[in-house]
């Protein structure tokens, strides 16, 4: 996917997210998030946007402290929400395609790092919004799906702060039913997680099912839609595979 694709993608979700948000109430409980109310959401999701953006309009080129949570609720709460997301989107849109600043995984360039990034975890949060609604949350399309599945299992857990660990050697594999090619093969150990697209080796466990589904049960929102051989090997994946802020 190009960085404008993200961006576009970005934009519509965010705006899903709030009105889901607003719909919802600022009390609402997240059935995806335990513990959170939609506020929390709101305050997450729009502090992380801001973190974002400034990177990109600061040209920060390193780690940069987010500004932290707002003492915000209700309307003010959504309004500062709506700001902060529309400040990221014009900020991607319109920077210069060879923008210097930092960023934490491997991509083509900082933007196309920030443009991707952003639309990831603004779509993973809208999924958690709609929750909250209730209803049938939007879709989610299959490439877009299969490029966050690769972000995750190729980016944020080959990073030594992933937890997903293994005394013994094992093997899972990743398989979406209806997006041809998209099958991954994670191999577990004592270091961190290394994944390759394809049917790299024999599997002890297999999570298969449509690719939206596994994108947002990877994230750990929903049950894996299927699993085969060995169960253990997913519940390791559930149990560590957690993305935290701090």
């Amino acid at each position: 996917m190009e960085t404008a694709d993200f961006v576009r993608t970005l934009d519509r979700e965010g705006q899903l997210l709030a009105a889901a948000a607003e719909e919802a109430g600022s009390e609402a409980e997240v059935p995806t998030c335990p513990d959170w109310q939609v506020r929390d959401l709101l305050r997450h999701t729009g502090m992380v946007h801001r973190w974002a953006a400034a990177f990109v309009a600061e040209r920060h080129t390193c780690a940069h402290p987010d500004g932290g949570l707002p003492d915000l609720d209700g309307a003010a709460l959504l309004a500062w929400f709506r700001e902060g997301h529309r400040h990221l989107v014009g900020t991607l849109a319109g920077a210069p395609a060879d923008v210097q600043c930092w960023q934490f995984l491997p991509a083509p360039s900082p933007l196309a790092f920030w443009a991707r990034r952003q639309a990831h975890e603004t779509t993973v949060h809208r999924f958690d919004a709609e929750t909250a609604r209730g209803g049938t949350p939007s879709g989610i399309d299959p490439d877009f799906a299969a490029d966050g599945i690769d972000e995750l299992l190729l980016a944020f857990h080959a990073r030594r702060r992933s937890r997903v660990r293994s005394a013994e050697p094992r093997v899972l594999r990743v398989r979406a039913t209806d997006t041809d090619g998209a099958v991954w093969t994670v191999r577990l150990s004592q270091e961190p997680p290394v994944a390759v697209r394809g049917d790299a080796a024999g599997a002890d466990c297999e999570i298969s099912g449509r690719v939206a589904q596994l994108y947002v049960a990877l994230w750990n929102r929903l049950p894996f839609p299927h699993v085969t051989g060995d169960a253990a090997v997913a519940r390791l994946w559930r149990e560590n595979s957690a993305v935290t802020w701090s």
